[in-house]
């Protein structure tokens, strides 16, 4: 049953993920530049796809799991790749499972500042975090997995 009281907590949790996701557009342009000067917000999030799905080992990743994973069009990751690779932060290199396929991976340099931003982006994050209580930041963690669940 919708109360009175629960419509205004979900305003408050909408008012709040606006203001979250709006703090997180601004950090995520802060991050790229900490990457490359000339990198914007979208490349970001086109490295950061890749040095995940690169993170557990493998040779790279194709272009189109990059778009699907961050639910963009083909051509527009495309054109972002094509900076990427142009600043000298990515390269193309062939699959060794297909040798008609091309993977993507982050260049030496590339990896190297992005290691750096993350490096300094955790330990922005600790020292935030450290003045938590463990089960605040236990139930913070169990909350965004359920709300991320959720909006899949």
């Amino acid at each position: 049953m919708v109360t009175e009281n629960s419509q205004r907590l979900v305003a408050d949790v909408e008012h709040e993920l606006s203001n979250l996701f709006r703090r997180s557009r601004s950090a995520q342009m802060m991050m790229a530049r900490r990457v490359h000067p000339e990198m914007d917000a979208a490349g970001y999030a086109l490295i950061s796809q890749i040095e995940f799905g690169t993170a557990s080992g493998r040779a790279g990743v194709r272009a189109s799991d990059v778009a699907q994973a961050l639910g963009l069009d083909k051509s527009t990751v495309s054109r972002g790749l094509s900076q990427l690779e142009t600043l000298g932060l990515i390269e193309r290199v062939g699959d060794p499972d297909d040798g008609r396929a091309r993977l993507l991976r982050l260049t030496e340099t590339g990896a190297e500042r992005f290691g750096a931003m993350r490096i300094q982006r955790q330990a922005e994050f600790r020292a935030i975090l450290d003045r938590w209580e463990t089960p605040d930041l236990a139930a913070l963690a169990r909350l965004l997995a359920r709300l991320n669940l959720d909006l899949s």
